[in-house]
């Protein structure tokens, strides 16, 4: 167990927080347990009703707590991109070893000295992202860890979101009762999760991140996260056309586009897939009338993707993501590459426990965090271990104890039995 890291990470969408408490083992990342509890208390700008946030952080803490047998007392935070900046600093330092060799204190003067630089009053450093490193002319992705020279250069990206949301959120989930380890932009984590940072040394890549309210967009280029955007539009608003005239709740719309929509056929289904009673009369929608009830939302929608991507297109070549709730929109991702004219995908997580493109940035908080331990040290524990390994000790002994309790160990018994008389 020692051997063990245990962390746990939250995100706060626009309709639900999102819950995981995870394990680095043997550098395999497993899942312990995923918690969503729905919350109307935020929207993509801001925080709306901080009490229902923290409520819903407090009932995913406790759900947890009581699957897993451990108390949470950290987290890992996903913070929304609304208005984020990237400041790109190069920062230069003498190297301070006895034997002229970068060590990690190097990085972390050289952090120290970009992270001292104005990024005025409006805004909160959320993160700094060691982005390139230079020793004696030569250039490296990785931490030249005892490399021989006299100073050590690194490019450094100091991430930052609009400071009142930013607050706002921390002090929401604090309130919850747990303690904040680290932060991410939440587009940042997306890259993390799905590789993208890799992929986009060559070629640009587009990120959408699609939720029920909104939709980021985040570019990366040369390997780095170089821009947000956020558009008010999501799969709250492309459905909202079928609560309007079929009475549906919200939500259940938002299901029936995601699972029950092809958006990229001309010709559906007839078949109905959703029935339900309305003042003692059955009603039912085919595939047919929801796609055609929601076209003209999806055509708007793509319309204002296309506007902003653009100038980006004709920049370098470009592929694009889809993921958030949206990537489990079937026919999503083609309606957009039949648009844009670039490849477009879905992305959905492939970690077992977490198989859902609505937990893309929520996992990948475990990875950017990971990431940076590299350089911050040993890291803090986000729950209880010693109760967590008791409990686990405890179900180890409860199972070991109800072996003669199974069915198969009752017949084997029982044949034995039969066999001596």
């Amino acid at each position: 167990m020692d051997d063990k890291q245990i962390f746990a990470a939250v995100e706060v969408s626009d309709h639900e927080v999102r819950l995981i408490v995870g394990e680095f083992f043997n550098t395999r990342f497993n899942i312990i347990k995923v918690v969503r509890v729905p919350t109307d208390g935020i929207s993509y700008n801001g925080i709306v009703n901080s009490e229902s946030v923290t409520n819903a952080v407090k009932a995913a803490l406790s759900e947890a707590k009581e699957k897993i047998g451990a108390e949470i007392r950290r987290v890992i935070l996903a913070m929304p991109s609304y208005r984020m900046k990237r400041y790109s600093f190069k920062s230069t330092v003498d190297v301070e070893g006895i034997d002229g060799t970068v060590t990690t204190q190097d990085v972390r003067n050289a952090i120290k000295k970009a992270e001292a630089n104005d990024i005025g009053k409006g805004y909160a450093l959320i993160q700094t992202v060691c982005v390139r490193y230079t020793v004696n002319g030569i250039s490296t992705r990785r931490i030249p860890i005892g490399e021989k020279c006299s100073q050590l250069t690194v490019d450094i990206d100091l991430l930052c979101a609009e400071r009142k949301f930013s607050y706002d959120l921390v002090t929401c989930v604090e309130k919850a009762g747990v303690g904040i380890i680290d932060i991410f932009l939440d587009i940042y984590a997306v890259g993390k999760e799905a590789a993208l940072f890799e992929q986009a040394v060559n070629h640009q890549v587009v990120m959408l991140k699609v939720e029920r309210t909104a939709t980021t967009l985040g570019l990366l280029r040369k390997g780095r996260l170089t821009n947000a955007a956020v558009l008010p539009a999501g799969l709250g608003t492309l459905a909202s056309a079928v609560s309007d005239k079929y009475g549906i709740e919200s939500s259940t719309a938002v299901e029936l586009l995601k699972y029950s929509a092809r958006l990229n056929q001309d010709v559906c289904s007839s078949n109905p897939v959703h029935i339900w009673a309305d003042r003692g009369t059955t009603r039912t929608i085919t595939e047919q009338e929801l796609v055609d009830c929601i076209r003209p939302s999806v055509e708007n929608w793509l319309d204002a993707i296309q506007k902003t991507c653009v100038p980006i297109l004709q920049a370098d070549e470009t592929a694009v993501m889809i993921t958030g709730e949206g990537g489990e929109t079937d026919g999503l991702a083609e309606l957009l590459q039949k648009r844009l004219g670039v490849e477009t995908k879905c992305y959905i997580p492939e970690t077992l426990g977490g198989r859902n493109a609505g937990l893309t940035a929520c996992l990948g908080l475990f990875y950017a965090y990971n990431d940076r331990l590299s350089i911050t040290g040993p890291a803090e524990e986000s729950i209880d271990m010693e109760a967590f390994n008791k409990a686990v000790a405890y179900r180890d002994r409860k199972s070991d104890s109800g072996k003669e309790d199974t069915l198969t160990n009752k017949l084997l018994k029982g044949l034995f039995s039969e066999g001596k008389k």
